[in-house]
């Protein structure tokens, strides 16, 4: 029997210690897939696809696509369903991967369908805030055509914006400033997959004879282009090629990121960005429990260019991103959304007021919150939640889930699930930079919805 608790108590710690290091998936509360992060005024705005959990005919089931942001890359803001494939009117289906762009006080945001008459189809969608607000921006397709999917978008020093697409074929236009609208003077121009640019395929070069697959990922670094994009076949790795010039010619620079067949997805997506002075690699794999090749996740990986501008072999982790761009100040209102760990819970957009909440709550859910600053210790927190009754607590825990108790909050009932009340409870003293586990307990499931929190000096 002792050596029974002994396994079970060394279990414990070991699982705490993995949960307390993990980072990949970054998102724990949906299947997200096709990554497409933009910073934009010192935060990064993360576009995803939306795998939904239930999968219909064996086949990517993407109905929907979200959006996450962060200020610091380990804590990240849940927005919700941003926009669906049904806000544009001649759509039939298949939210698959798009990218989003700000320009001329506006955000642009380039998404591929299916049309109802069928084909495949590039529409986009333009909003005054990166967040919400999305609307169809022409009322029909900006592109139509035989695997016209994954568009990625740039705008170039000079002002010329370009946007690359397509499986098996690889495309590019030229937009105009309006970013509605591309140069038909150029028009669709079609990439040469040479052997030069992007490498020859080494399984079933009969029917594609070059790396490339789909899912381009384009960007500028110093004076050097860069396209990143799943290659290879099924099941993909990542590859890049890079040019002196934003329409080629293109050379073949290697393999960024090998396939790893025990992570579950048999697709990839790449996505970039440079932010704080630490360059990041987005990519999706299919690890987060109940996940694979239809129920995807995104992941991040920190890393450095070599001093030639050529980009090295990038692993995939479950540790992800370990240090934080930022430290979190939890004096100010911070959404209970905002996480950077968690097990068991949702996330839920209020049908009338559009404001997104945790929910599915039961006894052991969790939420992590990264590098919060206490700075010289707080008295009280303050948590917004709505209870149909009183059965549920918040712990408050410091750096694990066993760590130090800080506090307790047994939340009240509201009478209602949807009536919100801040209520308080005091905490232990404790200063400096933490970890901060929010542990929920109770009796029974569904034990109240949070909205927000915070700490009072």
């Amino acid at each position: 029997m002792q050596k029974k608790i002994f396994g079970i108590a060394l279990l414990t710690c070991i699982l705490s210690a993995l949960y307390s290091f993990a980072q990949n998936p970054i998102i724990q509360t949906y299947y997200t897939a096709d990554p497409a992060p933009m910073v934009h005024n010192g935060t990064v705005y993360l576009y995803t696809s939306h795998d939904e959990d239930v999968t219909v005919k064996n086949f990517f089931t993407m109905n929907d696509w979200r959006c996450y942001s962060s200020k610091d890359m380990v804590n990240w803001t849940d927005h919700g369903a941003i926009l669906s494939y049904k806000d544009f009117s001649w759509s039939r289906g298949d939210a698959w991967a798009g990218q989003c762009i700000f320009r001329n006080g506006k955000f642009y945001y380039y998404l591929p369908v299916n049309q109802k008459n069928g084909g495949n189809a590039i529409g986009v969608a333009v909003s005054d805030s990166p967040t919400s607000g999305f609307k169809d921006a022409i009322g029909k397709p900006l592109l139509t055509g035989f695997g016209y999917i994954d568009p990625t978008v740039f705008i170039d020093d000079d002002g010329q914006a370009y946007l690359y697409w397509g499986n098996p074929e690889l495309y590019y236009v030229k937009l105009n400033k309006d970013m509605i609208s591309y140069d038909e003077k150029v028009g669709i121009v079609k990439v040469p997959l040479t052997k030069q640019g992007f490498s020859v395929r080494k399984k079933d070069a009969d029917k594609r004879p070059s790396e490339y697959e789909e899912g381009p990922w384009f960007f500028k670094r110093k004076s050097k282009y860069y396209l990143l994009y799943p290659a290879g076949g099924v099941p993909e790795h990542l590859a890049y090629s890079t040019s002196d010039g934003p329409t080629g010619p293109w050379l073949y620079g290697d393999t960024i990121m090998k396939v790893i067949e025990d992570r579950g997805a048999f697709t990839n997506h790449p996505g970039y960005i440079d932010f704080k002075g630490q360059s990041y690699l987005f990519y999706h794999d299919g690890s987060l429990p109940g996940g694979g090749g239809f129920k995807r996740s995104v992941c991040i990986e920190p890393f450095s260019f070599n001093a030639d501008g050529s980009i090295p072999r990038i692993n995939r982790t479950r540790s992800g991103v370990l240090k934080s761009a930022a430290n979190l100040d939890p004096f100010k209102r911070v959404e209970a959304e905002t996480i950077a760990w968690s097990e068991g819970i949702k996330t839920f957009k209020d049908s009338l007021t559009g404001n997104i909440y945790v929910s599915n709550i039961d006894n052991g859910d969790y939420i992590k919150i990264r590098s919060v600053d206490f700075g010289k210790g707080a008295s009280k927190f303050e948590a917004t939640v709505a209870a149909q009754s009183s059965k549920g607590n918040i712990e408050l825990r410091a750096d694990s889930l066993n760590g130090k108790l800080l506090g307790n909050l047994e939340v009240k009932s509201t009478n209602s699930a949807h009536d919100w009340k801040a209520q308080l409870c005091k905490i232990n003293q404790i200063a400096g930079v933490h970890d901060l586990y929010l542990v929920f307990k109770g009796e029974g499931s569904n034990l109240f919805n949070f909205d927000s929190w915070r700490l009072i000096r």
